[in-house]
């Protein structure tokens, strides 16, 4: 929500994440930029979109530990990168966090939930995460490059909290509008 205020759904089904801060809106320039990075190899954009992150993240409490969205590993193959990943280690070093990248993984294969239609992405990321006991304790911040219903991140903050974190946040780069 633009005021930070929480929508219905969430006040009807709250998330397993405390809360989310994005930089911007899912739109034109940056969904081209985003585009760019993820399926171009752009990786050239990687300080740039990790600055605008930084900007959006000035006045929030620190994690004890940033931790990257897992990326499925045939994407990780066909791309030979994770994004998200890149974006946190761009962002914990400018901003001198702990980062950690095997806290968490995805544990199966799923189908590209941009490809998914908004119903099926929940049914689709559904136990996909497992999460290290190296968070017990720990407020973990989970870095995304795109959040559009909430299901991937909500996904994971359900493995983290299994696993023992006391608290995990979204910290995302984009926001698609919803509508």
């Amino acid at each position: 929500m633009p005021a930070a205020e929480l929508c219905g759904e969430c006040l009807r089904k709250p998330p397993a994440f405390g809360g989310v801060l994005t930089a911007a809106a899912y739109q034109f320039p940056l969904d081209a930029a985003i585009q760019r990075l993820k399926y171009g190899h752009d990786l050239a954009l990687v300080a740039p979109l990790a600055a605008l992150l930084i900007g959006a993240l000035a006045d929030q409490a620190r994690p004890d530990l940033v931790v990257p969205m897992p990326l499925a590993r045939a994407r990780l193959r066909e791309r030979g990168f994770n994004q998200a990943a890149e974006l946190a280690r761009w962002l914990t070093a400018s901003m001198g966090l702990r980062l950690s990248l095997d806290a968490a993984r995805r544990t199966r294969e799923t189908a590209p939930q941009a490809s998914l239609p908004f119903d099926e992405r929940a049914r689709n990321i559904r136990n996909a995460f497992a999460a290290s006991s190296t968070v017990a304790g720990l407020r973990v911040a989970v870095v995304d490059d795109v959040l559009t219903t909430g299901a991937t991140l909500h996904e994971l903050a359900k493995a983290l909290r299994r696993a023992g974190a006391r608290e995990v946040t979204g910290w995302v780069l984009a926001r698609t509008p919803r509508g």
